[in-house]
């Protein structure tokens, strides 16, 4: 329910497919596509969106899956982040199911979905990380059935966006069979919102580490010198054993990384960091410092 009095859509649209969708929405540039709603409702009561026509996908079946595709994951755009938070969907990617665990609460978890938490792009979305510490790509679907691959993070940072009448019609994940972890702070700014959340990943086969820390700005942030820097450190031929110095200066290292010092004044000093960054600072050190012991243990 709204308390606003919102202008009626002039048209509403349910494809059953996904080119239809698209064929939608390129029939009504002005249309917007709408899946769980979450988002879209929120703009809505708030007066920042009065859409002119909605195109729904909720009964396009096709999107509401997953399947198995060459040692990747193809999920479909329309899963809710309560069917990924199911054991076996967290039998192969766990760490997003442990993000959608934390998506909200129920009623948030049943309705929102995976290509809306993408679409959207909201800097606490929990799904975020975990996609970019696993470089997923996204499977669009364009006009007259065309189909282009494209990152997820070249997406949300905004290196290359959805072009007239597209949709995210799949998410591509490549199943690496090895520990994964989520973990977020949340803070007052709505229930379950993160302040702060680190996705960490191993990748046995390249003997590396992949962490993905999120909304801390507008876009996942990829720490890659520490992840080189720790990856050199794990005896991957022994049980996967690291140091507890190095797991504490990994913290450390992915949080100066996000959240760096202050530049020099031109005195050559430097200002201190205000006491909300630096607690924010310090968070992400935690939980960049659990999630990779987690992930060794």
């Amino acid at each position: 329910m709204t308390t606003h009095a919102p202008q009626a859509a002039q048209a509403v649209t349910l494809p059953t497919t996904l080119d239809e969708a698209v064929a939608a929405l390129t029939a009504v540039p002005a249309a917007v596509p709408v899946a769980g709603g979450t988002d879209l409702m929120a703009a809505v009561n708030s007066g920042q969106l009065r859409p002119a026509a909605l195109v729904g996908l909720g009964k396009i079946s096709e999107i509401r899956g997953w399947q198995y595709l060459d040692g990747h994951a193809l999920l479909g755009a329309g899963l809710t982040h309560a069917r990924m938070g199911r054991p076996d969907f967290a039998a192969l990617i766990p760490a997003l199911a442990a993000a959608a665990r934390a998506a909200g609460p129920p009623h948030i978890r049943n309705a929102g979905t995976l290509g809306g938490n993408i679409a959207s792009a909201a800097p606490t979305g929990d799904a975020l990380p975990v996609l970019a510490a696993l470089e997923a790509t996204l499977i669009i679907a364009g006009p007259g059935g065309a189909r282009r691959e494209l990152p997820v993070s070249h997406l949300l940072a905004g290196m290359d966006m959805l072009r007239a009448g597209e949709l995210i019609g799949y998410v591509r994940v490549p199943l690496l069979h090895a520990p994964q972890v989520f973990l977020k702070a949340t803070g007052r700014t709505g229930p379950g919102r993160a302040v702060a959340s680190v996705a960490l990943v191993l990748d046995p086969a390249r003997r590396g580490v992949r962490c993905a820390v999120g909304a801390i700005a507008p876009m996942p942030l990829r720490p890659l010198e520490a992840e080189q820097w720790v990856g050199r450190l794990i005896d991957w031929d022994n049980n996967r054993a690291l140091v507890p110095e190095a797991l504490n200066a990994f913290g450390e290292y992915v949080a100066a990384a996000c959240i760096p010092d202050a530049a020099p004044a031109e005195d050559g000093s430097v200002p201190q960091l205000p006491p909300a960054v630096l607690h924010l600072r310090r968070t992400v050190a935690a939980l960049a410092r659990r999630a990779l012991g987690r992930a060794l243990s």
